[in-house]
């Protein structure tokens, strides 16, 4: 569920930084050897993006389905398509797989969408930056 919250800058900056630490940490892991845990903090960056984006809007989600609604709040910004948030859907469930029933991300699947998931992420960051400015 979406709801209405207050606008808080402080928030959604404190979430940036920790953004930014999981970047560096994805970045000193080797995806070849741990495809799932790197698909794991990717997820989580573009989740968190995401949640720092419909906070600067002045919403949040939360409750059971808390991610998909907030992957499919995405819908109102035009920079991410239809696709993307259907590859983000995907990478929801691969997430909660590997998290709930211990399957494994093949390293495959990072060395073929690892530059589809870094666009994303740099769509958001630039939606970001934009209700920053």
């Amino acid at each position: 569920m979406i709801i209405e919250v207050k606008f808080d800058l402080e928030k959604a900056k404190s979430m940036l930084y920790l953004i930014e630490n999981r970047e560096s940490s994805v970045l000193a892991l080797n995806f070849k050897k741990f495809p799932t845990i790197v698909m794991e903090i990717y997820y989580e960056i573009i989740k968190e993006l995401s949640s720092v984006l419909i906070l600067l809007d002045g919403f949040k989600s939360v409750g059971e389905n808390a991610h998909k609604d907030l992957i499919d709040f995405l819908s109102n910004y035009d920079a991410i398509s239809e696709k993307e948030r259907v590859f983000i859907h995907d990478l929801r469930i691969k997430r909660n797989k590997s998290s709930y029933e211990g399957k494994m991300i093949d390293k495959s699947y990072l060395e073929n969408n690892q530059k589809k998931i870094l666009e994303i992420i740099k769509k958001l960051k630039l939606l970001i930056n934009k209700k920053l400015k």
